[in-house]
């Protein structure tokens, strides 16, 4: 069968396709992956076939004028007035804060600022008369990348989204469905279906929540702590996938003291215009401790530091799949592809994450499952690291709380174990869109 996976032109999104788009090549399927022309080298150097569709993205420049616009509405508002930052955020959890009107806000923000972005018209529009002109079978789309799913809907294709990290759509949107459908009839805005269902019309068709959510979900987070929506998910394990890389001469000796890993990603400083955590205490904290610390810092963030201390390696990058299996422990900002990692190689984890999507939840999942420990990156000192550290290395509990998360992490079927599931699942499409059923997903032109 034919497989198209699109994304929206960021690296680490992509990433998180390559393995399912490899076991499905592998299994000899066709496999294309259709982004903004700012990722066609990206996909390129994955050995994947990259379709370029819409104008470049340039996301780090998306990402500045949002924080203009922060900067701006704290200027001209009083401090009651929600910030572009607090708008921007689908992370909420609690009940009581999940309100039709914080909702709605949050919806009518990241519609306009975010998910029209990276589903431009022009990226809607070349994606589609690719899809038309190329036949896919099954369209595979990033959570964020609606623009897959309307490809889908117009060629008739079967359509699943490919989770990068915490189902934070599906979760407050089941929970917004229900607070539209308890207002007046007259009330009931919903500004995805607004943009969704005038999206279709140019297409001749019309708008279904399956545009939102997809068809199915793969979902690459352990099970215990997926998020609760009431969604069809096909579990995967996640597999690291880091880009080039090679393994350096120390990392194929045996550590002798206990080595940690100490890493911000690469996200928050490409698209956030830095690390909110401060390296300075960072470095501070594991300094004179009886371990050995790889930092995977760059020349600009090393600039934050008058030295480094005797027990610290600083590498702009090494891969983490190779790295964290001699590891005892792992500092990061909380990012999905660092802390899949952790889960993999059964590693423990400090989490300071940053104000990226899901970090944060999933730092607090993290500490609930026992297996690592959560700290404010706004409120971060040397002291309060070093302390957590310590704990992490010495009381067994944290150990075998990531070992569980490993076991699982385990036992969750491959990329390549689910590529049947989904042949399964793209046959039992085509059949109910065969002629002679209503097909009101196919609005060829």
């Amino acid at each position: 069968m034919r497989v198209l996976f699109t994304t929206f032109g960021a690296r680490n999104h992509v990433h998180a396709q390559v393995a399912l788009a490899w076991a499905l090549r592998a299994a000899g399927h066709d496999v294309r992956v259709a982004s903004h022309p700012d990722l066609a080298d990206v996909v390129a150097r994955t050995g994947l076939t990259a379709v370029p569709v819409g104008r470049e993205l340039n996301e780090d420049q998306v990402m500045e004028e949002l924080r203009d616009r922060e900067d701006a509405s704290r200027e001209t508002y009083d401090d009651d007035t929600p910030d572009a930052q607090l708008l921007l955020a689908m992370d909420e959890l609690r009940p009581e804060k999940l309100t039709y009107d914080h909702m709605h806000g949050v919806f009518t923000a990241m519609t306009s600022a975010v998910f029209q972005n990276y589903s431009s018209a022009e990226m809607i529009e070349d994606l589609v008369e690719f899809a038309r002109g190329w036949r896919p079978d099954l369209v595979v789309w990033d959570p964020l990348t609606f623009a897959g799913a309307v490809a889908a809907r117009v060629t008739g294709a079967a359509h699943a989204r490919l989770m990068f990290g915490l189902d934070l759509v599906g979760r407050m949107r089941e929970s917004y469905l229900a607070e539209v459908d308890n207002r007046p009839p007259a009330l009931r805005e919903d500004p995805m279906r607004e943009w969704l269902g005038w999206v279709m019309e140019r297409y001749g068709g019309t708008f279904s929540e399956e545009l939102v959510t997809g068809q199915w979900t793969i979902d690459p987070v352990p099970s215990s702590l997926r998020l609760p929506a009431g969604l069809p998910y096909v579990p995967v394990r996640c597999v690291a996938y880091n880009g080039r890389g090679s393994i350096p001469p120390w990392l194929r000796e045996v550590p002798k003291r206990p080595r940690v890993c100490l890493t911000l990603g690469v996200s928050h400083r490409e698209v956030m215009g830095g690390d909110q955590a401060s390296i300075g205490e960072l470095i501070d904290a594991v300094a004179g401790l009886d371990v050995e610390v790889v930092a995977t810092l760059n020349a600009r963030q090393l600039r934050e530091v008058s030295g480094l201390p005797a027990n610290v390696r600083a590498v702009d990058f090494v891969p983490m799949d190779a790295l964290l299996p001699s590891c005892s422990a792992i500092i990061s900002h909380g990012g999905s592809g660092t802390v899949h990692a952790a889960f993999l190689h059964g590693v423990p984890q400090i989490l300071v994450p940053g104000a990226m999507w899901d970090n944060g939840i999933r730092a607090d999942l993290v500490e609930r499952s026992g297996a690592g420990l959560r700290l404010a990156a706004e409120t971060l000192t040397a002291d309060a690291l070093r302390d957590a550290l310590t704990r992490l290395l010495t009381e067994p509990s944290f150990a075998a709380g990531a070992d569980r998360l490993r076991r699982e992490t385990l036992a969750t079927p491959a990329p390549r174990d689910i590529v049947p599931v989904l042949e399964s699942l793209t046959a039992e499409h085509r059949r109910h869109t065969a002629p002679g059923h209503d097909d009101p997903a196919r609005f060829d032109a």
